[in-house]
């Protein structure tokens, strides 16, 4: 009886162990199900960044060609944009509230005055304004005055004009007159303007083309 009970015991016991052991294996197989789970939605994300960066390489394929289109509208804006200020004129150095009601008459007999040159058809201008706000009295800096003649050839005689026979003065003040450019080409004009100097000591023949194009020529000999 007692080996008989003791044996019973043990079946128990393994029984008991049998039913820990599912239990342990049905917690796994849930767990391998989640795991399962995760794997699949990880593949799904693997895909969506495969197919991301396909799109993105595609978009770098292409970038340089865009970037190329760009800068050659840029320089096509920038070069109309000059073309349409062929006609203007920039006047410096003529006094706040100097040139009185009538801005372009005013600034007809001054540059007629200034540069004793006769034009026919009479000189003659589109626009004529001051740029940019007011300046404090205290500044001594009188705002630019723009002016768009109706005649191109005109306002390239003036230019040169001042080019040959300026600086002028007007009242002990001290008048300029410069072509008017966009302001990317102005930024282009200064920073090769700042080269003259190393070029010239290198013996480069130089020069600024209508309305920003530049050119050099290397020296004849080089020692």
């Amino acid at each position: 009886m007692e080996a008989t009970d003791r044996i019973l015991q043990e079946i128990t016991a393994v029984g008991r162990r049998l039913e820990a052991m599912d239990s342990k294996i049905s917690d796994l197989a849930v767990a391998s199900a989640s795991i399962r789970a995760d794997i699949a939605g990880f593949g799904e994300t693997v895909t969506d960044l495969d197919r991301h960066l396909m799109t993105v390489e595609d978009h770098v394929v292409t970038l340089p060609n865009q970037e190329a289109e760009l800068r050659s509208l840029c320089a096509k804006v920038i070069d109309l944009e000059d073309r349409s200020r062929r006609d203007n004129v920039r006047v410096f150095g003529i006094p706040e509230h100097k040139e009185g009601a009538v801005i372009k008459t005013f600034l007809k007999h001054l540059l007629l005055e200034l540069t004793g040159l006769d034009f026919s058809p009479p000189l003659e201008f589109q626009s004529a304004h001051r740029i940019g706000p007011l300046q404090k009295a205290t500044s001594g800096k009188p705002r630019p005055i723009i002016a768009c003649f109706r005649h191109l050839e005109q306002a390239r005689q003036i230019l040169l004009a001042a080019k040959s026979q300026g600086p002028y003065s007007l009242e002990y003040h001290k008048i300029g007159m410069a072509a008017d450019f966009s302001r990317i080409t102005n930024e282009k004009r200064k920073a090769f303007l700042a080269l003259r100097p190393q070029l010239r000591n290198q013996d480069v023949k130089f020069g600024l083309f209508e309305p920003y194009s530049r050119y050099w020529r290397p020296p004849t000999c080089l020692s």
